[in-house]
């Protein structure tokens, strides 16, 4: 936290998934780490086959900085990873409602 940057990482139990709760609960995390902590920016990993993870990325602000190939190792097999990040300016004009108001 020296720099104000965190890292997001956001795991659901298979059946708590497509129900919602990830996108809640990455809108409250996002709106912890600017609203109530000093956090200046926030970055998110995914692979880039993960079609749920990356909708929920963007849904929250996040943009894709780019791809690490062959950046993780999951069940003996190599993948590339989706980079994101959220800047507090982002934040600041998103539309939508902050989780303290919920």
């Amino acid at each position: 936290m020296v720099d104000s940057t965190a890292q997001v990482e956001l795991m659901l139990a298979a059946r708590h998934r497509g129900q919602g709760h990830g996108t809640a609960a990455l809108d409250a995390v996002v709106d912890l780490a600017f609203g109530e902590l000093p956090m200046y920016r926030l970055t998110a990993e995914t692979h880039t086959d993960n079609t749920p993870a990356l909708a929920v990325l963007a849904k929250a602000g996040f943009t894709q900085e780019g791809v690490s190939r062959a950046a993780c190792l999951h069940r003996s097999r190599r993948h590339d990873l989706a980079v994101f990040s959220l800047l507090r300016p982002e934040w600041e004009e998103l539309n939508r409602p902050r989780a303290w108001d919920a």
